[in-house]
């Protein structure tokens, strides 16, 4: 017995055309194919050799959120948050330390403020550095005009040393105090010049600690 080759049907042995189509079938012996549908191409492996968890598939990974500091190399600095474009550009590198307060009040006691006026010259020119501010008054020029103008320049560099610290910190991500320079402001006022110098240069340390100074 014999099949269609068209529609498969069995055909009798000798039978000319199929019974069920009329489709000639005298050398026909097989079943026609039915239609085979086209076939996908096999799916390559996975490179098992490819860095991920357990051969999975390898995607574009975007990189975890960080603070700010790790951007700039920083070891061990703390972590901010990201900085606030309201405050301008970003920081650059800075090339002070930090310092020890405490030490620096000891000394300035001990000089008869000789020292405080060291320390004032370089508050001054951190402070600057640290705001990018680079071209404004220097400390030593900051010294000299606080003398001839009896301290009230001293009064004004305090309350704007409060606008440059908090620039700084803005800059880097790190939380602002908008009074701060109305409190140096104030104490100085008052005679408590050396204190407003130690909140300033606490600020300065915490920026220093930033871009991973050490403390001393």
């Amino acid at each position: 017995m014999g099949f269609c080759p068209k529609c498969g049907a069995p055909c009798a042995d000798g039978a000319q055309f199929c019974p069920s189509c009329g489709a000639p079938v005298a050398n026909a012996s097989q079943p026609a194919n039915p239609q085979q549908p086209p076939q996908q191409p096999p799916q390559q492996p996975y490179n098992a050799q490819q860095p991920g968890f357990n051969g999975a598939p390898q995607y574009n990974q975007q990189p975890p959120q960080q603070g700010y500091a790790p951007q700039y190399g920083y070891q061990g600095a703390p972590q901010y948050n990201q900085p606030n474009p309201a405050f301008g550009q970003q920081p650059r590198a800075i090339h002070f330390t930090q310092r020890n307060i405490a030490v620096a009040i000891i000394l300035s006691i001990l000089t008869c403020g000789l020292y405080c006026i060291y320390w004032l010259v370089k508050l001054v020119d951190e402070t600057n550095e640290a705001s990018g501010e680079v071209t404004a008054t220097s400390g030593a020029t900051v010294f000299l005009l606080s003398i001839v103008t009896c301290g009230i320049y001293l009064f004004f560099w305090l309350y704007k040393a409060g606008e440059r610290l908090n620039r700084a910190k803005g800059m880097r991500g790190m939380p602002v105090d908008s009074n701060s320079g109305v409190i140096y402001l104030v104490l100085a006022i008052f005679g408590l010049q050396i204190v407003s110098y130690a909140m300033i240069q606490a600020e300065l340390n915490k920026i220093a600690a930033f871009h991973g100074a050490p403390p001393v």
